[in-house]
């Protein structure tokens, strides 16, 4: 099995290599100038990409896939969503990659019409943790979109998925309310796990970040950013495979009402910066002005597609957030990036370092941060949670699905994936 994934990883590969793409490839298809560096990101790419769906992604009786986490043995719906999703281009050529990815959105959509506020759940279809994260519902939806728009395979939206996204619609509706309308309650939420005060703005509510930290205000502004763009993409699965314009209504206006509510209420101004996006805010007047390196993130705006690249607000965000305005940018002796309130002062998120570079513009940026990379590995050729920017050695998180998926997709991506690009 192992030999036959290398042959399909070297395949594809080739096979990507001729395409046109944007974004230029280094002589003799090296990810940097240094033959060295090469050696050493090729190397973890491979362990990446190969341990990704070998080791995480597993079949059930059911016909599901399930995804586990890593050293945590549950699903996260928005782990499980972006481990897989560097093998959508490898599953237009291989059913038995296909055939898994099919499995991962059955089984999400069991889960969610289990318990949409939950965000983990067991492999025997059990809560594991409640905590209600909105970019948990949208994953599965943007993976399962982006699945249909790269393959064209109508299958995987059966009547059970179409209750999940109808369902996924439904709660949203009921938490851009939340006050009003929600019985969602947290104990680590304050107001007897209700959660802060909050105005009206036509985003959606939310108790915790995709760190799964709880917020400090509740509309947290990327997470809404994300929301907006995958209700759009609902809307077109709803129009094009449905033939449902009642749900396709919905999920555009949805998408435009949060869009209102962030460009309204989600903005500042901050020397020397200038106008920026904040991370959350509550509608009243208050914001917290900072970055996590979970995605969403300030910084991945353009890799989920809300804005572009070369948007003017985002870049003055893109600096704030890359800078010691940011409280949780850090830098050390051997890297410097983005880390999170969720690991150790001075620890950062190869997660964020992935999404720097599938954002940035200037190859030097991108090389550079490919070095930073590669000094995270400390010889498991893997990338952790997190890891100290002074030392390495130290890190959080023996084995983290998500950061070595993301970085197989930097790699797709900068070799000329093209589905990865927005």
């Amino acid at each position: 099995m192992l030999n036959r994934i290398h042959r399909r990883i070297l395949t594809a590969v080739v096979a990507l290599s001729v395409i046109a793409t944007a974004v230029p490839v280094r002589a003799g298809d090296g990810l940097t100038l240094s033959p060295v560096l090469n050696a050493k990101l090729d190397r973890l790419y491979l362990t990446a990409y190969d341990e990704t769906i070998q080791r995480h992604a597993l079949a059930q009786r059911d016909g599901t896939t399930y995804v586990s986490t890593g050293d945590i043995e549950a699903e996260w719906l928005r782990d499980a969503s972006a481990t897989v999703r560097p093998y959508i281009g490898l599953s237009r050529h291989d059913g038995d990659v296909a055939r898994t990815l099919r499995g991962v959105v059955a089984r999400q959509a069991k889960y969610i019409l289990l318990d949409p506020y939950a965000n983990a759940f067991s492999k025997n279809y059990r809560v594991v943790e409640r905590k209600f994260e909105v970019d948990s519902l949208l994953y599965p939806v943007w993976f399962a979109s982006d699945y249909y728009k790269e393959t064209g395979d109508r299958s995987i939206f059966t009547p059970e998925v179409r209750r999940a996204f109808d369902r996924v619609l439904a709660t949203m509706r009921v938490e851009q309310r939340h006050p009003r309308r929600s019985r969602y309650r947290h104990p680590q939420l304050a107001n007897n796990g209700r959660g802060s005060a909050v105005r009206y703005t036509g985003m959606v509510w939310t108790a915790f970040r995709p760190s799964d930290d709880p917020v400090r205000y509740h509309y947290n502004i990327p997470v809404n950013m994300f929301a907006s763009v995958v209700m759009r993409d609902l809307t077109k699965v709803a129009r094009d495979v449905w033939h449902d314009e009642r749900m396709a209504r919905n999920a555009w206006g949805l998408s435009v009402e949060i869009q209102r509510g962030i460009e309204q209420y989600g903005t500042l101004e901050l020397a020397p910066f200038g106008r920026i996006y904040a991370y959350e805010v509550d509608g009243r007047g208050h914001a917290n002005v900072m970055d996590d390196a979970n995605i969403p993130s300030l910084l991945s705006i353009p890799y989920f597609g809300y804005l572009p690249r070369t948007n003017s607000l985002y870049l003055a965000t893109r600096r704030f957030a890359l800078s010691e305005r940011n409280p949780y940018f850090f830098r050390g002796k051997y890297a410097q990036g983005i880390g999170s309130p969720h690991t150790p002062h001075g620890y950062v998120w190869p997660l964020a370092l992935c999404v720097q570079a599938l954002t940035a513009s200037d190859d030097k940026e991108v090389d550079q941060l490919f070095s930073w990379i590669a000094v995270s590995d400390v010889g498991d050729h893997r990338l952790h949670e997190s890891f100290n920017s002074d030392w390495p050695e130290s890190y959080t998180r023996e084995d983290f699905a998500w950061p070595n998926a993301l970085y197989a997709e930097l790699v797709l991506t900068r070799r000329g994936q093209t589905y990865a690009q927005r």
